[in-house]
């Protein structure tokens, strides 16, 4: 994602962003016209910077949260933007020019909060299988106490380029995770920006390679941590994240895992790209069709869960919506039926009315209810 300056009475198309090499995007004016705010993952956070019409770029905040929608104000000394965190949801907030110091505007959910034993997040970085080092967020339950034990969740994030931030979901809450006795692990694995292009063009046509590594890798630097109980461990996640956890329940010779949930994941490359709405992505990131180039091929052949569904045996929820066109419903049945089939522990959540997110209010109560079951009936914290 590039930021480009169009000159409309020449036609000239220019690259602002040309030497930042991270995604720019929520583009905002500066009052005098000379310079353009923007927002751009950095490190598993979302920050302000500036560039000026020669694209002399400059970072103006920094700090543990996600910003977003930045505006100028119109003293030319102020910018406006939403920040959230892991903790809590968005709020408005100021930014001071310059200095980029970040100030709340308002406060909708004090009172809320006043009342609640908030998580502690913890930034760690863990060493990969090739020696790359890999960033995660780590949000230890309320009142955390090094002496016991606790599950540990490894989160698998969707996209698979959508950088893991300081965002606060309805549905992947990490907040609520902790709050009900987890420990929940975030790598920024392969693909996702933040890191450099170069880390984010690694997911492409390595579906299954160096990106699950990455979590295996975050995984097991967690369990050397002796309050983590090595033996209630699940993996989660949506979309790709989705994929990603069908994908560890076939290669995961270990068994690192307790118990796993899917919500809208890809299970079968062929019949995804048979049936996606978004051709052109496995189109880029698989190289192409799975009857064309040859060199396409392998992706289909290696990296499709279905091909070592044979090896499934963790207990698993799959949580599907039926008018995902991202990611048809078909993708969910096939792996319903495979753990079906095989007497693996399974359970389908299916949304008549849902598409790719859930976002009908009630059957986000009904989605925590069934999650938190699941989650708890395999993965219950040890009493100490």
């Amino acid at each position: 994602m590039r930021l480009m300056l169009y000159e409309r009475a020449s036609g000239a198309l220019r690259e602002l962003t040309k030497n930042f090499d991270h995604w720019a995007g929520d583009t905002s004016w500066a009052r005098d016209s000379r310079s353009l705010f923007f927002c751009a993952p950095l490190r598993s956070t979302t920050q302000v910077f500036q560039v000026d019409l020669e694209g002399k770029i400059t970072q103006v905040t920094d700090g543990r949260h996600d910003l977003k929608n930045v505006a100028a104000g119109a003293d030319g000394k102020t910018l406006y933007a939403r920040r959230s965190t892991i903790e809590r949801p968005f709020e408005i907030v100021t930014v001071s020019l310059p200095g980029g110091g970040v100030a709340a505007l308002t406060g909708i959910n004090d009172e809320v909060f006043s009342r609640l034993k908030l998580p502690e997040v913890r930034e760690r970085w863990v060493t990969a299988r090739d020696g790359a080092a890999v960033h995660c967020w780590v949000v230890y339950p309320p009142d955390f106490d090094p002496a016991r034990e606790y599950p540990l969740i490894l989160y698998c994030q969707g996209g698979p380029q959508t950088p893991i931030g300081q965002w606060f979901s309805f549905c992947w809450n990490f907040h609520l995770m902790a709050a009900r006795g987890y420990i929940v692990v975030a790598p920024s694995r392969r693909g996702l920006p933040g890191f450099g292009q170069a880390w984010n063009d690694a997911i492409s046509k390595d579906w299954g390679g160096e990106a699950m590594q990455d979590y295996l890798a975050a995984t097991d630097d967690l369990f050397a941590e002796p309050y983590v109980d090595r033996a209630r461990a699940a993996a989660i996640g949506a979309s790709f994240g989705g994929y990603s956890v069908f994908w560890l329940m076939g290669h995961d010779q270990e068994d690192r895992f307790c118990a796993m949930v899917a919500h809208a994941g890809i299970f079968n490359l062929e019949s995804w790209y048979g049936t996606t709405e978004e051709l052109w992505f496995p189109d880029w990131d698989l190289g192409g069709p799975y009857w064309g180039d040859p060199r396409a091929r392998p992706a289909y052949e290696r990296d499709s869960p279905h091909r070592c569904a044979d090896q499934w045996n963790t207990p698993l929820l799959i949580i599907q919506g039926e008018k995902d066109f991202r990611t048809p419903a078909s993708e969910g049945l096939q792996a319903f039926t495979a753990a079906q089939a095989q007497g693996v522990p399974s359970r389908l959540l299916y949304y008549p009315d849902e598409g790719h997110w859930v976002l009908g209010a009630q059957n986000g109560l009904l989605w925590h209810r069934v999650f938190f079951d699941w989650l708890d009936r395999w993965c219950q914290p040890a009493e100490n």
